[in-house]
């Protein structure tokens, strides 16, 4: 159940267009600095053995300038142009080869070094290379082939390296600190995406803003301040608001006038029903006829309380629950006097539901009144709020109703006490609406002895 929950609430964070936008965007710009990040590393690579290959080119320059033939013999001097190269602690090695590759000379430098390399005389000119000796230590080799005396005789090739563990704890720092900066570019542009998608969303938020208060009935129509991208919804919706408002005007409108219409008529019926139940031949058609009056009466008013209280498609409203419990038990308390019923409100104080007025007022009418008429003394009623919404109990220490007759009492017209006179409608009112608010109603048992209809309502 645990992960069932993390799943839901990690499916609602990602509806939210905002973080999708972000996720998006937090994914590209971190592909694009890890294909960055080898794309700087090579670049610095080539720039690092370019600058190497500069300077051991400079230095086996400094060597032919100093090389001199004499008799066919190579003469180096005893102190060369070039430090490094008589400094043993020193990392730049020397060599001087013949052309079939046998070792001239090489510098007091390169003494300690067991360096086996072989030059490769291949008409190129010049060659820049690593090589890795057979202890595995790896060099930066430049090699260059030279002819002092224009002859093949005396061609040479010169030779000039530097091990490159040096340059690769360079380029690993580099690559250390190209990491660690990449890292907080990547969080200062994350900030930026952020920053500039709330910025981004603003108008957004605020169309979401005037949408609840239409839903919370504070504002009739959405404004006309929004970017140039949504007039287009703002305008569809007003339209939709507008359009909406005139149809319930007119639908109210209608069923005033015809239940203004209609009562005339069933008025002059019973008033003509009881003058011929006075007459003892006609008095069995009278009958008849009022109870046929009657059920018209319950049939017409019945639809007009189903029509008129069914839940707007865009306004949405939340109504205190407690008030309306106190005048309603008041008013109960009043016509069951003689009962002395004791009502038990288990309701917290602020608590609301997200239905209108009216409807409310009607549906809990209908439940209470029930209730008090079928108690014996106590009445009590109850409100759990729970996640999207809350659960509502009302129970009474009445008869309650068998497991068989529970359907039955739901459907329009059904009683199942013929003892007391009403309608028989007002269970099947209380469904319509609950059906009409997308929530759910069902009859069981009360902890009381008698019957307990569970509400369950939605946000």
């Amino acid at each position: 159940m645990g992960g069932r929950a993390v799943l839901c609430r990690l499916r609602i964070r990602l509806a939210s267009l905002r973080l999708r936008l972000m996720l998006v965007s937090a994914g590209l710009a971190m592909l694009f600095m890890l294909l960055l990040m080898p794309v700087l590393q090579s670049m610095f690579l080539v720039t690092l053995e370019q600058t190497v290959e500069k300077r051991l080119a400079s230095d086996a320059a400094t060597l032919i300038s100093a090389a001199r033939i004499h008799n066919d013999q190579l003469r180096m001097p005893e102190k060369m142009p070039a430090e490094e190269f008589d400094n043993l602690d020193s990392h730049l090695l020397g060599f001087i080869f013949d052309h079939e590759g046998r070792l001239l000379w090489r510098s007091r430098s390169s003494h300690d070094e067991h360096v086996y390399y072989q030059p490769r005389y291949d008409g190129r000119g010049h060659l820049f290379i690593r090589f890795r000796n057979a202890d595995g230590q790896e060099y930066f080799v430049y090699d260059i082939e030279v002819d002092l005396l224009r002859g093949d005789a005396t061609a040479l090739s010169i030779v000039t390296m530097q091990p490159t563990r040096e340059y690769q704890e360079l380029f690993d720092d580099f690559a250390w600190k190209l990491r660690f900066w990449l890292g907080i570019a990547l969080l200062v542009l994350l900030g930026l995406l952020w920053f500039g998608l709330t910025w981004g969303f603003r108008s957004l938020r605020g169309l979401s803003d005037e949408l609840d208060g239409i839903e919370a009935g504070t504002r009739q129509r959405l404004s006309d301040d929004h970017p140039r991208e949504l007039l287009r919804l703002t305008n569809s919706l007003n339209r939709l608001l507008d359009s909406e408002r005139r149809q319930r005007e007119r639908y109210r409108d209608s069923l005033e006038d015809l239940a203004h219409s209609l009562k005339t008529p069933l008025s002059v019926l019973q008033g003509v029903g009881e003058t011929l139940t006075l007459q003892p031949e006609t008095r069995e058609q009278a009958q008849l006829m009022q109870s046929q009056i009657e059920r018209m009466s319950q049939q017409v008013g019945y639809q007009l309380q189903r029509a008129s209280l069914r839940r707007s498609g865009l306004v949405r409203h939340r109504e205190q629950v407690l008030p309306l419990l106190d005048g309603l038990c008041r008013s109960l308390d009043k016509v069951y006097r003689d009962k002395r019923v004791v009502a038990t409100l288990e309701v917290p104080e602020h608590s609301q539901v997200s239905m209108e007025r009216g409807a409310l007022m009607e549906l809990l009418g209908n439940l209470l009144e029930n209730a008090y008429r079928l108690c014996l003394r106590q009445v009590r009623v109850r409100l759990q709020p729970l996640a999207g919404g809350c659960l509502l109990t009302i129970e009474d220490d009445g008869p309650g109703v068998p497991v068989d007759q529970r359907a039955r009492v739901l459907k329009r017209g059904e009683r199942l006490d013929e003892q007391n006179p009403g309608q028989g409608i007002g269970l099947a009112v209380v469904e319509d609406i609950v059906d009409s608010y997308d929530g759910e109603l069902s009859l069981g048992d009360s902890e009381l002895g008698g019957a307990c209809f569970r509400l369950r309502l939605y946000d």
